[in-house]
């Protein structure tokens, strides 16, 4: 049975700064050292952090990244919760078995002024204090949980602070997606360290490139698992290979990111909600299977499934006015009867996926972004759990 953050903080106590083994913050971290061995567990906790507001998932968050240094090959020294007079108040310093140092700053969301000088203060203090033998030997590292798609400030900081060699940005979901590739492929720790050693200051594009790539490859090993007879048969999940009658419907999970100038949400609203169409690229896996009648939900990256529709066509290719950068996305579905719940979304947590076809003989536990990071079908019974119709033992309605 899976217990959730918001359990484990009630019995761990309040997060701070107190000094002692048996205080809070070193119970919390030992919990994490001791019984969360796999990094879907890790994001599962992040994502919950990330929904939920306060100190105490705040502190948490900086925690949790701090641990996925660990699953990275770090050796990790982890900072103070808040700064005090006297002591370095970095959030979390990693350094490397080749000897390179990170010093991270964990920012929940960057809607706020951040001070780059801050961060730098921190590097240099370390170096003035030996721990760190010089500037060409470190880097500072923010990782932001909720990156703010309208604002660009911490970035254009250090753009325009000359610090591109100095300072990076990752989000917590890339950071937590290139430990999910170092856990699962062939990727090693010196990999890890050339991503996050590049030359611009924003690092996501390139972990998300690599997440995609590796959610490919996890989709087609799964695509090709033989496949059970029966009952299990039935409710094996297929993908992309257009079985069953012609007229009968299939189910798909379709992701939504946040773009540079409008959150997941706010595009799944406009685009699914109002305009009533779902846009797609040349090689989106399944896109020449999806045809009138099949269902769709749609999963916001880092909230859970928030709208699910009917396709009343085809994908086309044609630009449509609501779609932003069709030249990327020039294939067209139209969709109708779309029900959304953004408020209330359907998290894939560990409990979640455990009822999922798509996990059958899977740890759930293991990691589990191959199945939000790019086009999946699903069977019906997966479909109904991810927009809650199965727990609700009704028929499809236009509510979840």
């Amino acid at each position: 049975m899976s217990i959730t953050l918001e359990q484990i903080l009630r019995l761990v106590g309040k997060l701070d700064d107190s000094p002692g083994e048996d205080s809070a913050r070193e119970r919390f971290r030992g919990y994490l050292q001791d019984n969360v061995r796999e990094i879907g567990q890790v994001r599962d906790y992040v994502d919950e952090c990330l929904r939920k507001t306060g100190d105490q998932y705040n502190r948490a968050l900086q925690d949790l990244v701090n641990y996925v240094g660990r699953f990275l090959g770090f050796e990790v020294t982890f900072g103070r919760y808040r700064g005090v007079q006297g002591e370095v108040g970095f959030d979390g310093h990693w350094v490397s078995p080749t000897g390179f140092h990170i010093v991270v700053e964990v920012k929940t969301t960057e809607a706020y002024s951040i001070s780059t000088a801050i961060l730098v203060g921190y590097v240099d203090a370390l170096i003035a204090q030996r721990a760190i033998p010089d500037w060409g030997k470190v880097l500072g590292l923010y990782v932001v949980g909720r990156p703010d798609p309208e604002s660009h400030n911490l970035e254009n900081s250090i753009i325009a602070e000359n610090r591109t060699n100095q300072l990076r940005i990752i989000s917590a979901n890339s950071l937590l997606s290139l430990a999910e590739m170092m856990n699962e492929y062939d990727i090693r720790h010196e990999d890890i360290l050339a991503v996050i050693k590049p030359s611009g200051p924003t690092i996501d594009s390139i972990a998300d490139l690599m997440a995609r790539l590796a959610a490919q490859g996890m989709a087609a090993e799964y695509a090709g698992d033989e496949r059970p007879a029966g009952e299990e048969r039935e409710r094996a999940t297929v993908l992309f290979r257009g079985e069953g009658e012609e007229g009968e419907p299939a189910y798909w999970l379709a992701p939504v990111k946040s773009g540079e100038d409008e959150t997941a949400e706010e595009c799944i609203a406009d685009v699914v909600g109002e305009a009533k169409v779902y846009a797609i690229g040349d090689r989106t896996p399944g896109r020449r299977h999806i045809k009138r009648g099949d269902r769709m939900c749609f999963y916001a990256t880092g909230k859970g499934v928030v709208a699910h529709a009917t396709v009343v066509s085809a994908p086309e290719r044609q630009r449509h006015p609501r779609i932003r950068e069709p030249e990327n996305y020039p294939w067209v579905i139209r969709l109708d009867g779309p029900t959304l719940y953004l408020d209330e979304p359907v998290v894939i947590d560990g409990a979640l996926r455990a009822q999922l076809d798509a996990f059958r003989g899977r740890d759930p536990a293991k990691p589990w972004a191959w199945f939000v990071q790019g086009m999946n079908r699903v069977t019906e019974h997966d479909f109904r759990i991810l927009t809650r119709q199965e727990r609700a033992g009704r028929e499809d309605s236009n509510h979840p």
